[in-house]
């Protein structure tokens, strides 16, 4: 398959986009380069498992890699906004359980097939706490789309915490403003309602 920019944007965790045929890290030392590597060649086996794996093996498969490479209650936190800190633990915890899923539901979905994309990591530069990793999609019809991981020491592990799509646009800011509105209609049950609903259309394909 070929992503499309929405199938990009989809991810929350969001948020790398392709999987590499051989990975090309010219910061391969870096820890944080490392755990984009690591999680690069499992979407790979998924994709390559394809249709054969079906859905919910390659949720299977890519739970635990998306779990360890995303920073998922720091991406739900900031996708939410400032009322994170005033809703109840129980809506916290529900809000993180349904994001979780639906990240890992949007890889299964749009990744279920190889066909010799490549990603080609560059620079990995530093910004205050956080790195941002530079990554380039290469496809098999010469279209190249530039990604750039934002990640940030998650108590001794280099994680993602946002995705920039072309250089400028934040996967996390976009997702905000999707979920704002129904925030402010329903509150945090109608959000979780909202992306369970989301993850239950990415599964039926």
């Amino acid at each position: 398959m070929h992503p499309s920019k929405s199938a990009l944007f989809a991810l929350a965790s969001v948020a790398a986009f392709a999987a590499p045929a051989l990975p090309v890290y010219a910061q391969a030392s870096d820890p944080a380069a490392q755990q984009i590597e690591s999680f690069d060649h499992t979407l790979l086996d998924a994709m390559k498992g394809g249709r054969s794996l079906g859905f919910q093996g390659r949720y299977r498969k890519l739970e635990p890699a998306v779990t360890g490479t995303f920073n998922l209650p720091v991406m739900i936190r900031f996708a939410v906004g400032p009322g994170w800190t005033t809703m109840a633990p129980a809506d916290q915890s529900a809000l993180l359980t349904a994001f979780t899923r639906y990240s890992v539901s949007t890889w299964a979905k749009n990744f279920d097939s190889y066909h010799g994309q490549k990603l080609v990591v560059g620079t990995v530069d530093t910004r205050g706490p956080d790195k941002l990793v530079h990554t380039k999609l290469v496809s098999s019809d010469g279209s190249d789309v530039d990604l750039t991981y934002r990640m940030r020491d998650s108590g001794g592990e280099w994680k993602v915490i946002d995705v920039y799509f072309n250089g400028a646009i934040s996967q996390l800011s976009q997702q905000r403003s999707d979920y704002a509105a129904t925030l402010q209609s329903g509150g945090p049950k109608a959000l979780v309602k909202k992306i369970n609903e989301l993850s239950d259309k990415a599964a039926k394909g």
